[in-house]
């Protein structure tokens, strides 16, 4: 398996839109095909805009739509597409600047999806490695990943990338609610 993490860029767009209109969702609490079809009308829209989404070092900008129909500020954030010749998924890492601290609305420093077709080959595992070594230049002791309780499949990868468990919680009503885990890893042991 040879996948790399790609900016997203014009390059590579027609493959991710492709991966959207067939019902892949890039945000794990994305069930409908409404907000789908919004991602999609967005890229068409403005696709400059959408780039500058995906590598935003310094946050602000158009807001974000949570489950409940709230919006939250923007944070900072680095999107990566998993690439193996074809779209495979993505991968984001989002922060806040001088803290480590996340606002509790934000599920955790990093965030990944693969497309159900690419699943069970490694990809999300290589695709954590491979980030966790590109954001050392963060300064962040540590990075916090959420996972649905029983979402087994992501905690095993994090636990492959040497995430520990930290707590069991409840995710807000604005996240879509439900019983949660939180994992760290140590970007000095990564």
């Amino acid at each position: 398996m040879a996948i790399q993490l790609i900016q997203p860029s014009a390059q590579y767009l027609d493959a991710y839109l492709e991966t959207l209109a067939h019902g892949w969702s890039p945000s794990s609490f994305l069930k409908s095909a409404e907000p789908l079809q919004a991602e999609i009308d967005e890229v068409n829209a403005n696709h400059v805009q959408f780039f500058k989404n995906n590598l935003n070092m310094t946050g602000g900008g158009e807001p974000i739509a949570l489950p409940d129909g709230t919006s939250v500020e923007r944070l900072p954030q680095i999107t990566k597409w998993m690439w193996d010749g074809q779209f495979v998924g993505k991968i984001q890492f989002r922060w806040q600047h001088k803290t480590v601290a996340l606002p509790p609305t934000c599920l955790g420093h990093i965030g990944y999806g693969v497309v159900p077709w690419k699943r069970g080959q490694g990809y999300a595992t290589k695709a954590l490695e491979l980030l966790l070594q590109d954001i050392h230049y963060c300064g962040l002791p540590y990075v916090e990943l959420i996972t649905a309780a029983d979402n087994f499949i992501s905690q095993r990868v994090i636990a492959r990338c040497a995430g520990k468990f930290v707590e069991d919680f409840e995710k807000l009503s604005a996240n879509g609610g439900g019983p949660a885990k939180r994992f760290r890893i140590d970007l000095a042991q990564a």
